[in-house]
């Protein structure tokens, strides 16, 4: 792997991103008017330069989240009940689509999970990209001497290469059912950098790669992010990637944000039950433990969420502590924020949980 460190992005002052109690609701589909919500009060924010992770089992809001902050999600099922989705001085979850548009792909790019399906299957690699500069202003902002089709096509290469690509020319010519699945997602994620976007909404951009190609993709992105300002929301469930690339990292169950903090804070002193069993049960290759450590049950599904605690039902402090702890665990109160003193008000490190 890669040794890139968890630098904290020099901009540490300047919010890109400011996501407060967004909440989001589908409709169940069986009595019109009826939604069921599946996530609640999200709130984050991610700075210039920064390495935001949002981490989670499959089903607990991750995607949702990431996809309602450029408003992806299907419509007109999908629905932002509560909440702000504050981009410079914009509000995106009330602004109007017109205004959106102008935003999305340029300001916020997007790298998916499916680059098949992110890619034209009947225009070549080469036209995919060179599209991008003609609907981008940000990536058409070259000098004087950059423009044109060398100057873009220059600039088409060097990313390419930046990528990973040592024969960018074979690739360019190339239709996506001719290149691996590897090859597509680093198109992909080429294709978000073009336009040298404020923030990236990375969700599970490594997920069809090789260890070897996801290390250097995730440091060329982390490296460029640096650099130009760059923020990215990364979406995954990969602790070690996390631990590696993130600076900051958030821990959401059952629609909720249940822990944020430092990723070293979070990773060395995690303050809530499910982040410590999310730890636990990752294996260790020098270990000799024979049996794995799980985390009982599965995360419920959205008509089931209650009211307090979603995690009670799973968390071992719970079943093994006092009445009292049961008691609040299992009441519809919402369980109370505590914060680790290892970090100054600019990192703060805090877990929402009765225990």
């Amino acid at each position: 792997m890669s040794g890139v460190e968890n630098k904290s992005p020099e901009n540490s002052c300047s919010v890109v991103l400011n996501v407060h109690d967004l909440s989001v609701a589908f409709c169940n589909g069986t009595k019109e008017g009826s939604m069921v919500q599946v996530t609640d009060r999200v709130s984050f924010d991610i700075k210039s330069g920064e390495f935001f992770a949002l981490v989670g089992e499959s089903g607990c809001g991750k995607s949702v989240t990431a996809m309602s902050i450029l408003r992806l999600l299907p419509q007109p099922s999908a629905k932002i009940i509560s909440g702000s989705v504050e981009f410079g001085n914009a509000d995106l979850a009330v602004l109007p689509l017109k205004e959106l548009q102008k935003i999305r792909g340029s300001e916020i790019a997007c790298i998916f999970q499916e680059p098949m399906q992110a890619l034209n299957p009947v225009l070549t690699i080469k036209k995919q990209l060179l599209e991008v500069f003609r609907f981008c202003k940000t990536a058409s902002s070259l000098s004087k001497s950059d423009r044109g089709d060398n100057g873009e096509m220059a600039e088409i290469r060097r990313m390419l290469n930046l990528a990973g690509f040592t024969d960018p020319d074979r690739v360019l010519n190339s239709y996506p059912h001719e290149l691996s699945g590897g090859m597509l997602q680093r198109i992909c994620i080429v294709m978000a950098l073009l336009p040298k976007p404020r923030l990236i909404i990375a969700d599970e951009p490594t997920t069809a790669l090789d260890v070897t190609v996801q290390a250097q993709v995730l440091a060329v992105l982390k490296e460029m992010a640096e650099s130009m300002g760059t923020a990215v929301l990364l979406i995954t469930h990969n602790m070690g990637i996390v631990s590696q690339y993130a600076n900051r990292v958030a821990v959401m169950y059952a629609g909720r944000i249940v822990e944020v903090g430092p990723v070293k804070c979070v990773i060395t002193n995690p303050l809530h039950p499910y982040t410590q069993g999310l730890l636990a049960a990752i294996p260790e290759s020098h270990s000799e433990m024979k049996n794995l450590k799980s985390i009982p049950g599965s995360v419920p599904q959205p008509k089931d969420f209650v009211a307090g605690c979603r995690f009670a039902e799973r968390c071992e402090k719970c079943a093994c502590g006092s009445a009292e702890l049961k008691s609040k665990c299992y009441s519809p109160e919402l369980p109370f924020e505590k914060k680790s003193r290892e970090f100054s008000s600019a990192q703060e490190h805090r877990a929402y949980c009765f225990a």
